[in-house]
């Protein structure tokens, strides 16, 4: 049996405002044709389908269509469980017509655990899978609060919680095996984030608890597993060094700071009891850089990109002493006739001396927009009189930006 296990999609996600549907399309086209090639069974899609609650009618679009392009093809079942982005309810909305293809959803913890312990069968009936579905696990979903405890408290519930859980599940699908008198292996699911994760920069992964850090140990997992199909956290990688524990990672870099990694999908044959597990490169369907330096280091890195004819989508950063006023223009100068498109400036020259007369111990990145203009009202010494005027005027063009954009999608 051949199981392929990706997740983290993030289908609608945006970049500095730039739409990248194309890029999703791209995927899932591969996707599809990889499944076909490589004659997968079964497809695990272990959270994030979505990159938002809400996903645009595009976004559905990908997604439903790639469900029944699989549906037709050689892969006779097809899992997905909801991660932190996605909306339980969105998710679990068509599960009893997908059910139909084969495709079968858990968005969401119900009061039935035998609703997350799946047997899947062959078209002559006879099983071939167990899968303990486990979506991504809310705090509701796993202790119960209580007035006065401390976050230590908090901490340990949360873990037990969720060790309980998969405790829960991976002893109710042994028990089906038992009951089926066979030896088909058990395959876990689950989004969260292991204690020793990698991340990198500008990813976007979540801190899963608020308040709390909830990192899992993998000594949480039931031994019964025969491989553990993970999501959430970006970066391909095992689990404490262990070949049947694995997170696939994004198949798309969703920031400038996955750029230069190489992406995969988890293709896994089952030996017997045995994960023999080969990573798949997805390939590149729209180059991301991140070029800093000074003025001279950014202009012949973008003259060479152009000779190169490349098409790649750009974050400039600017680490020059000297300070440029018109660093944007210099760039979309420089790079205009290209195929290259920059979509993020950081002049740290400029704003780190900005940030700095006030707040030395903040950088850029640990500010949001709203952050950024309040700090420049208080640098140029603007009027407390006028800055709430100043300031609604600036939110109500945030707002107007933020509903255009939903109206284009």
């Amino acid at each position: 049996m051949k199981i392929l296990h990706t997740s983290d999609w993030h289908i609608g996600r945006t970049l500095y405002g730039r739409k990248r549907y194309e890029e999703f399309e791209a995927f899932l086209d591969w996707l599809a044709a990889t499944i076909g090639q490589e004659r997968v069974d079964v497809l695990l899609i272990a959270g994030d389908v979505f990159d938002t609650t809400a996903p645009s009618h595009r976004a559905q679009q990908l997604y439903y269509r790639f469900l029944c392009r699989v549906a037709g093809s050689c892969c006779r079942h097809v899992v997905v469980i909801a991660g932190n982005h996605d909306s339980p309810s969105f998710l679990n909305a068509p599960r009893e017509l997908l059910k139909a293809l084969d495709v079968h959803v858990i968005g969401a913890v119900s009061d039935r655990r035998e609703d997350e312990v799946l047997v899947l069968v062959r078209a002559d009936g006879t099983p071939e899978l167990i899968v303990c579905a486990v979506p991504y696990l809310r705090d509701r979903d796993i202790r119960i609060v209580e007035a006065g405890e401390s976050i230590e408290d908090k901490e340990r519930k949360l873990v037990e919680g969720i060790r309980r859980h998969y405790s829960e599940t991976a002893d109710l699908a042994e028990r089906k095996r038992r009951e089926l008198n066979s030896d088909v292996p058990i395959i876990g699911m689950g989004h969260l984030f292991t204690a020793g994760g990698q991340t990198v920069d500008g990813d976007g992964v979540r801190e899963l608890y608020v308040g709390s850090l909830a990192h899992v140990s993998a000594g949480i997992f039931p031994s019964n597993l025969n491989y553990l199909a993970l999501g959430h956290l970006h970066v391909a990688q095992t689990v404490n060094g262990m070949e049947w524990m694995r997170y696939s990672g994004s198949p798309l870099a969703m920031g400038f700071g996955e750029a230069t990694q190489e992406k995969s999908v988890c293709l896994i044959e089952m030996a017997g009891s045995v994960a023999e597990v080969k990573l798949i490169r997805v390939p590149v369907f729209q180059k991301l850089e991140r070029i800093a330096g000074n003025w001279a280091t950014l202009a012949a890195r973008i003259l060479e990109l152009s000779a190169m004819r490349s098409d790649a989508w750009l974050e400039v950063v600017y680490e020059g002493d000297e300070v440029i006023g018109d660093l944007r223009e210099r760039l979309e100068t420089a790079a205009a006739g290209s195929g290259l498109e920059i979509l993020r400036i950081k002049n740290n020259r400029l704003f780190d001396r900005l940030l700095s007369r006030s707040h030395p111990e903040e950088t850029l990145d640990d500010l949001d927009e709203n952050d950024v203009f309040a700090r420049c009202l208080a640098v140029h010494e603007v009027p407390e009189e006028q800055r709430a005027v100043l300031t609604l005027a600036y939110q109500e063009t945030l707002a107007s930006l933020h509903n255009d954009d939903l109206r284009a999608e």
